[in-house]
């Protein structure tokens, strides 16, 4: 900024030289003035936009109320005023000196003398004019009614006696009819059309001209009528006395001298004060251009610390001002670059503690993200604090939702938290303990679902408050169960099965040999008891079969087959019944799965079917199949008695069944098979009445 200041200085003055030399000179004045007149106006109309940009992000500053702009403002006005008033009171001096100077260089009495004598001279050619237009006249009258061809003789004497210079007729076409000049002298140019034609009979026009050769030319133009009517027009030309044309021309030439004189007593006037208001208008915007270099330097180092300090207090620290000056404002650049310095290292402490701090609460979360167990915190008004995923997907609720109300006003929203929510406030209300554990029967859309609680009440250091880790044990205490049915099944099995046979046996020969020693009617007794003896052995190796059949694991042998045709194959057994009904799907349901399995899940399905359906009026069991995204989809009904209301969430538990019959592990052999072929099965009612069993398996590209 300095030296672009001291620069534009130097050109101003440079130009402001060669403005006031081409003003002076008036030699050069029309070759070089505007030129240089202009440069200096471009270069004060960059300075005006220069200055006027900078006082208006003077006065943006000073709106916006930015630190040191008001002091700014006042120091730019206090060098304006001191550099605006000097220069007026010169301005106006110079501008009233250079008027009156000129004014008296001039005398008003020459220009009058001068006009004078331009008067009389035109009176003098007004006479000698006048005498021209009488000889005209004379040979006007002389002329009139001689045919063309007589027209030039008579014009050559009248020139003579009359001492003309040229005599010329014209028609009213332009066409020149005679024509009589002096010696040596061109044929004179005719008048113009409109001329000829405007002029009538007894008409005149006369009229002074000036040649370059011959000086003066008076010429008077008269009409005048032939016999034939028609129209002919008479000019005279005589030269002016050369006496008169000299002294007019000198006089022409004065005045115009004069003229010119006089025009550039107003030009230099207007020069002078141009180069005066020029000169004036840069000096003002130079001293404003200063004026505000100066004040924006004095005041930098303020708005340098103004915007540290804003800086400061959005939270940069690292503002650093170089200190240039010794002054009490170096000293107090240097004592707000050690604050700064004291606050950026203890920011980068704070940050560095924050970024720990953040670091484990990611930690924590991802562990509580990635834990199968859910877990849910609360503050010390019972208000939602924290949950993870699982905890969500295990009671099957929105948090989000729940957030703003408090734990005991959840029932509310979600009424199957309600067992949930009162077994922890029993609990969570004895404040003895600081912990619990419990089993809790959690209650959803696909039944009961059995829940490991535990709870435990936070530290004060924590900000008090409680936490519920639950876990989902449905599956495991159903393993469990399953495991220790399997092996009560496996020992009942090997127990029972050792004495049947030796019992049947021994029957069959007690039969064998008494028979025919005993009399008919204990032959017959005999009979029905071995008999007996003999059925129940048999039914005993059935369930003996059954118990087998549970307690051993399915050896699945899965390959590509199709659904539809192993229905096929089962209903080709049950073709005798008309209530069992088929609906399959068009195309084939292919699968990876086991074909002996698979029927025998059928086989259960329906028997359960038909023993459900011996009641009923019009028995109907119908079996269909069809294809359901990604799934396939084995649905078997029946419009039997359907499940009891007590049975249907126990119904794949071993020995759960409400027939007569039956050792109730049917259901519980079909799960294990299903489950085996990464299937679901899924027991309900139908919506008017009997059962209804969905078997649901993944397809050969699942």
């Amino acid at each position: 900024m300095p030296y672009a200041v001291i620069s534009v200085a130097s050109i101003a003055a440079i130009l402001l030289y060669l403005l006031a030399f081409a003003t002076g000179s008036t030699s050069r004045l029309e070759a070089y003035y505007w030129w240089v007149f202009g440069l200096n106006t471009l270069l004060l109309a960059a300075l005006v936009g220069v200055v006027g940009r900078q006082l208006l992000r003077l006065r943006a500053r000073v709106k916006s109320r930015m630190f040191g702009a008001k002091l700014t403002q006042k120091l730019v006005g206090m060098f304006a005023l001191v550099a605006l008033v000097p220069g007026v009171l010169i301005f106006t001096i110079s501008a009233q000196f250079l008027t009156g100077s000129i004014e008296s260089w001039f005398d008003v009495r020459v220009e009058s003398a001068l006009d004078r004598g331009l008067s009389l001279g035109r009176n003098a050619l007004g006479f000698v004019l006048q005498d021209v237009s009488r000889k005209g006249r004379v040979v006007e009258e002389n002329i009139q009614g001689l045919p063309d061809g007589a027209l030039p003789g008579k014009l050559d004497i009248m020139r003579a006696e009359l001492a003309l210079r040229q005599i010329a007729v014209y028609d009213r076409d332009g066409r020149l009819l005679a024509y009589s000049g002096e010696p040596g002298v061109r044929l004179p140019s005719p008048p113009t059309r409109d001329a000829l034609r405007s002029l009538g009979p007894m008409q005149s026009a006369d009229s002074v001209e000036n040649e370059n050769q011959s000086g003066l030319l008076l010429k008077v133009l008269l009409g005048y009528r032939m016999p034939d009517d028609s129209v002919r027009v008479l000019m005279v030309q005589q030269s002016a006395p050369e006496s008169i044309a000299r002294d007019a021309d000198l006089i022409e030439s004065a005045r115009s001298d004069y003229r010119g004189l006089l025009f550039n007593r107003h030009g230099l006037k207007t020069f002078y004060m141009l180069t005066l208001a020029l000169a004036f208008l840069l000096a003002v915007t130079l001293a404003l251009a200063f004026a505000l270099f100066l004040s924006e330097r004095f005041s930098a180092p303020l708005l340098e610390l103004a915007a540290a300090t804003r800086a400061v207090a959005q939270g940069d620290f690292s503002r650093r001002h170089p200190v240039y000056r010794r002054d009490e404002l170096g000293m107090l650049t240097s004592m707000f670059n050690r604050m700064t310095r004291q606050l950026d290292e203890a920011r980068q402490l704070a940050d560095e503690n924050h970024r720990q701090l953040e670091a484990s609460k990611v930690y924590l979360e991802s562990i509580l993200a990635n834990l199968s167990a859910g877990v849910i915190a609360f503050d010390a008004a019972w208000r939602l604090r924290a949950f993870n995923i699982s905890a969500e997907h295990i009671l099957n609720v929105d948090f989000d939702a729940l957030s703003k109300l408090p734990f005991t006003a959840w029932p509310s929203q979600i009424p199957s938290l309600l067992t949930l929510v009162d077994t922890v406030a029993t609990q969570a209300g004895d404040t003895s303990r600081r912990d619990w554990q419990l089993q809790l029967d959690y209650p959803t859309a696909l039944g009961e679902r059995a829940l490991l609680i535990r709870g435990a009440r936070l530290s004060e250091l924590s900000n008090a408050g409680y936490v519920l880790v639950f876990d989902d044990i449905t599956d495991l205490a159903r393993a469990q169960r399953d495991a220790a049915w399997g092996e009560v099944a496996k020992r009942l099995a090997h127990e029972i099965r050792n004495p049947l046979t030796p019992i049947q046996l021994s029957a069959e020969r007690l039969a064998m040999k008494l028979a025919d020693k005993l009399s008919p009617g204990d032959a017959e007794i005999l009979h029905r008891a071995t008999d007996t003896i003999v059925n129940q052995v048999t039914a005993l190796k059935g369930m003996v079969d059954a118990f087998r059949d549970y307690a051993r694991s399915p050896r699945t042998k899965l390959q590509k087959l199709d659904v539809n045709e192993v229905i096929r194959e089962v209903m080709t057994l049950y073709e005798s019944n008309p209530a069992v009904k088929i609906d399959l799907s068009d195309g084939p349901l292919m699968i990876m799965g086991d074909a002996a399995l698979l029927r025998q899940v059928l086989h259960n399905l329906l028997q359960n079917a038909q023993d459900a359906v011996l009641d009923a009026e019009n028995p109907m069991i119908q079996i269909s199949s069809r294809l359901e995204g990604r799934n396939v989809h084995v649905c078997v009904e029946d419009n039997g008695m359907g499940f009891a209301t007590d049975i249907l969430p126990r119904a794949f538990e071993p020995y759960v069944t409400n027939k007569s019959k039956g050792t109730g592990l049917g259901l519980a052999v079909v799960k294990k098979i299903v489950e085996e072929h990464q299937g679901q099965i899924i027991l309900g009612n139908a919506e008017h009445r009997g059962a209804r069993i969905l078997l649901i398996l993944p397809m050969l590209e699942a």
